[in-house]
């Protein structure tokens, strides 16, 4: 195995976390977060554009792990 190929793969688990990061972050403000300073819908904006993007990012990751992980190359051997 290449050192592209391992690369390719260990960004591809780390996008798993990110995308368990946006969409928790989205949920958290939109459900969990309690501030007085922030208005209400402000938070529910902002926590679903970071879930909108957590959903965009899991197909993105998808189409990445199933290119690094489940792809087979010839060039490989």
């Amino acid at each position: 195995m290449n050192e592209n190929k391992l690369m390719q793969q260990i960004n591809a688990v780390f996008s798993i976390f990110m995308v368990l990061f946006y969409l928790g972050a989205g949920i958290f403000l939109m459900f969990y977060f309690k501030n007085t300073l922030v208005d209400r819908a402000v938070l529910i904006i902002s926590g679903s554009v970071f879930i909108f993007y957590g959903l965009y990012r899991a197909y993105s990751t998808y189409i990445k792990i199933v290119k690094a992980f489940f792809n087979h190359d010839d060039d490989d051997i």
